[in-house]
């Protein structure tokens, strides 16, 4: 089925669309942190660099939650938008785009990361299904290796 609109105003429609983010998903990870005793982190933090430092350009990433003293900045990767191996989905409609997206997603990922890197930062990335109950104590074990032991 054609959409309706043209491709100019289903795109100003789209942007009207304010996203919501992953926050059952960041819920769950502030309730681990609060059970846990683990403080210092932040969420919604900007890390940006605007002036380039050597040979590093400049850019702008909101990581889910960040741990300045530490240095530390966690991602929580949703299955589907990032792909993964284990509970990505591929949709049937419209499949070359979403295709696309979604290895656009895992590209900008792996340059996210990279950046952070070199600026001297530590990246940890964890999936959505991560987050499970039964996936707690793998979990609890990468988070206080990530912390470095709180």
């Amino acid at each position: 089925m054609s959409d309706i609109f043209s491709k100019r105003k289903r795109s100003a429609v789209m942007a009207a669309i304010r996203s919501r983010g992953n926050r059952s998903t960041e819920a769950r990870l502030v309730a681990v942190f609060r059970t846990e005793g683990i403080t210092g982190w932040r969420r919604g933090v900007l890390l940006q660099w605007k002036t380039a430092r050597g040979n590093l350009p400049p850019f702008r990433v909101h990581p889910d939650f960040v741990f300045r003293a530490r240095k530390l900045a966690v991602f929580v990767d949703g299955c589907f938008w990032h792909g993964c191996p284990i509970h990505g989905t591929a949709p049937k409609q419209h499949a070359a785009f979403w295709r696309k997206k979604i290895a656009d997603n895992r590209t900008r990922d792996r340059l996210v990361t990279r950046r952070l890197r070199a600026r001297g930062w530590r990246v940890l990335r964890l999936w959505e299904h991560e987050l499970a109950r039964k996936h707690a104590r793998r979990l609890l074990a990468r988070l206080h290796r990530a912390l470095g032991g709180v």
